[in-house]
């Protein structure tokens, strides 16, 4: 008896033993075709973004109609392109993020020269991605005597076609005309020197003066 029952304990392990192994087989396979269905998913997701994003990336050229925009400044008050096309010139010199060395260096030459650039019937902003708040400290940090621009949503960066793959605006500085097109696009801007640089290309472009 004690033979027969290890021998059928025998048949009965060796017939589950594949069994097990099997289902084991099973559930290994399940757990990698879920790991490669999420895998697939995840990577449809990132191209899906890419492609939006390359679509809602703009490249504006010189000559081009300037994007609508309505941006809050660290003044306290909104500037928005409708409110300047017909009236005056303007300049917005786009920096990568507060608070940062050579962002700062820039600023702080627009307002170095501020006589100067005063002299020309232009608008003049620096602008970046930084939140309002952010922008606004930034701003009393170096007493600037003009507003910075927030375009925390990136929607006109990515217009312009000045925002990069890690999130931030390029060191790019755009001069739009009174009638709202882009005169000039300065892609190398030299940060200890950019206000005297942005005075004397309006002076080049033959932007009106004060009287």
């Amino acid at each position: 008896m004690r033979q027969g029952q290890v021998y059928r304990s025998s048949n009965v392990a060796t017939g589950v033993l594949p069994l097990v192994t099997a289902s084991l087989s099973l559930e290994q396979y399940n757990l990698k075709e879920k790991e490669m269905r999420q895998l697939i998913r995840t990577v449809l997701a990132l191209v899906s973004m890419v492609f939006v994003f390359d679509c809602a990336r703009g490249d504006v050229k010189v000559g081009d109609q300037m994007p609508d925009f309505d941006l809050a400044g660290s003044d306290g008050k909104y500037h928005s392109a409708r409110e300047m096309e017909g009236k005056t010139a303007y300049v917005i010199a786009w920096f990568p993020r507060a608070f940062t060395g050579g962002c700062t260096k820039e600023c702080k030459s627009m307002k170095e020269f501020g006589d100067e650039l005063r002299k020309f019937e232009v608008a003049y902003f620096t602008a970046s991605v930084d939140s309002v708040k952010k922008n606004k400290d930034f701003s009393k940090s170096l007493e600037l005597d003009y507003p910075i621009l927030s375009d925390p949503d990136k929607e006109l960066s990515m217009k312009l076609g000045c925002l990069n793959d890690r999130g931030f605006t390029n060191r790019w500085t755009y001069y739009v005309g009174k009638d709202g097109k882009i005169l000039h696009i300065d892609r190398s801007v030299k940060t200890t020197s950019h206000g005297e640089d942005v005075a004397k290309k309006l002076g080049e472009m033959g932007i009106q003066r004060r009287r």
